[in-house]
């Protein structure tokens, strides 16, 4: 081979490798605090896989859940649409309000594992698989129950996990005794095994198993939700309704670094596979952090629709799209990374699939200016209502219906000091707004409601 016909060699493979559809993984923690990883500000807890993720690539400042709860969102991503349209408005569960839809009229659903998200919905995992990618999912899915609604049935090739909310770490039972742990359809019992410890195996061999393929890796995993069980102490009591909440920041701090440890073991096979330059790797919450978390300097927790309940970390990395070091103050939310990943891995979608996410990667690199976005919060429970919006800088927030709250969040992070009286013009514009949202969803065609 001449001199020149290697150089033309080198160059098509170079062409070749740059248009192959990356790899995609999104590691989605549960009730991670804003503050509680090393890159967001952590002291007390370590995490140097998830901080190289930042440090390599795109770091949110201004990134929220769809919800602030753990159903809604995750709904919201599988989709990439207002989890409302669907009819999650808050999480699945044993204090949830469901009603399902009869003959036109809705009555109660008693049955609490009878409902979930329907295949007729759209599905990330459906759209990435029909352009021949991999698809798995491994760990929390909290969709539903019953096999119908299993995550096999919307789009993805393997799965392994608990299908529950939450549940035992060590012997994956709720502490009713429902078991949750699934491989594909299959009820499997892995009695002592550190559920965490688990998830991280089976997503670095699937990486493994599809290195020479396009993969979409969703890796939600269940930590840190309660119960805060740490790793590496099998004999920790069997979790009861009693002992649910008990624990320490120090037991809350080991299982975040657990889920550290499998960002290292995932970085670690894509490169061994020679393939992270070009993998789009993604981690954040399902929500705010809950008890032992440290949301500072937001305020609130999860379950609320103050910052502390819906504003939560996001790292970025993509070594062939995306800067290196970058710090974004661009606002965006969970839905956005579903158009995001379509968008990157050059997907189709039905025609009449309606995104409400939006592509984030022209703004992470450059091409794009940062952009005005607003975005919309509800909470409509018998024993809780909120409302919010954030439009540009500006949050209104209605706390059960007790007054109108304005904070201009550029400076007032901590939601510390109600602007209303100074603008009564902002507080009617973003409350037509909110208005408008909450028509739209409500015309939604939805067969039920989770409150």
């Amino acid at each position: 081979m001449t001199f020149i016909s290697r150089i033309l060699l080198i160059s098509l493979l170079t062409v070749t490798a740059q248009a192959a559809p990356p790899n995609i993984v999104f590691m989605l923690m549960d009730d991670l605090g804003y503050a509680d990883l090393g890159c967001y500000g952590a002291k007390d807890i370590r995490t140097p896989h998830i901080d190289r993720l930042a440090r390599e690539g795109v770091k949110f400042e201004n990134f929220y859940s769809n919800a602030p709860v753990c159903t809604p969102t995750r709904c919201g991503f599988i989709t990439g649409r207002w989890q409302q349209r669907t009819g999650f408005e808050f999480a699945m569960g044993y204090s949830a309000e469901q009603v399902r839809k009869v003959n036109g009229e809705w009555v109660p659903e008693p049955d609490i594992h009878g409902l979930g998200l329907p295949t007729t919905q759209p599905s990330i995992a459906k759209f990435l698989k029909s352009e021949g990618y991999a698809t798995g999912a491994f760990g929390k899915w909290h969709l539903g129950f019953k096999d119908e609604f299993n995550p096999i049935k919307h789009g993805f090739d393997e799965y392994f996990g608990e299908l529950l909310g939450h549940a035992d770490f060590y012997r994956h039972n709720y502490y009713d005794g429902t078991h949750a742990l699934r491989d594909g359809l299959e009820s499997v019992e892995r009695g002592g095994e550190y559920l965490t410890d688990m998830l991280n195996e089976r997503a670095t061999a699937f990486v493994k198993k599809h290195a020479k393929e396009p993969f979409f890796l969703y890796v939600p995993h269940l930590a840190v939700h309660v119960p805060w069980q740490r790793p590496d102490k099998p004999e920790t009591p069997q979790v009861t309704k009693e002992n649910m909440y008990d624990g320490t920041r120090a037991d809350y701090a080991a299982m975040i670094e657990r889920v550290d440890k499998g960002v290292g073991m995932i970085l670690t096979e894509l490169e061994r596979q020679g393939i992270a330059d070009n993998t789009l790797f993604v981690l954040s919450s399902d929500n705010g952090g809950e008890r032992l978390s440290d949301n500072r300097p937001l305020f609130h927790h999860k379950a609320t629709l103050w910052e502390g309940g819906i504003h939560v970390p996001c790292v970025m990395r993509w070594p062939a799209k995306l800067p290196k070091g970058k710090t974004t103050k661009q606002v965006a939310i969970t839905m956005d990374l579903t158009a995001t990943f379509i968008a990157a891995a050059g997907a189709k979608t039905p025609g009449d699939y309606k995104p409400d996410g939006m592509n984030l990667l022209p703004i992470l690199t450059a091409e794009a200016p940062e952009c005005e976005r607003t975005l919309f919060w509800r909470i409509d429970r018998s024993n809780r209502k909120q409302w919010a919006i954030r439009h540009g800088k500006w949050k209104y927030l209605n706390d059960g219906n007790t007054m109108d709250l304005l904070y201009d969040l550029d400076a007032d992070i901590g939601e510390r000091r109600s602007l209303t009286w100074e603008h009564p013009e902002i507080v009617k514009d973003l409350k037509a707004r909110l208005k408008s949202w909450q028509d739209e969803m409500d015309a939604s065609e939805r067969t039920f409601i989770v409150r």
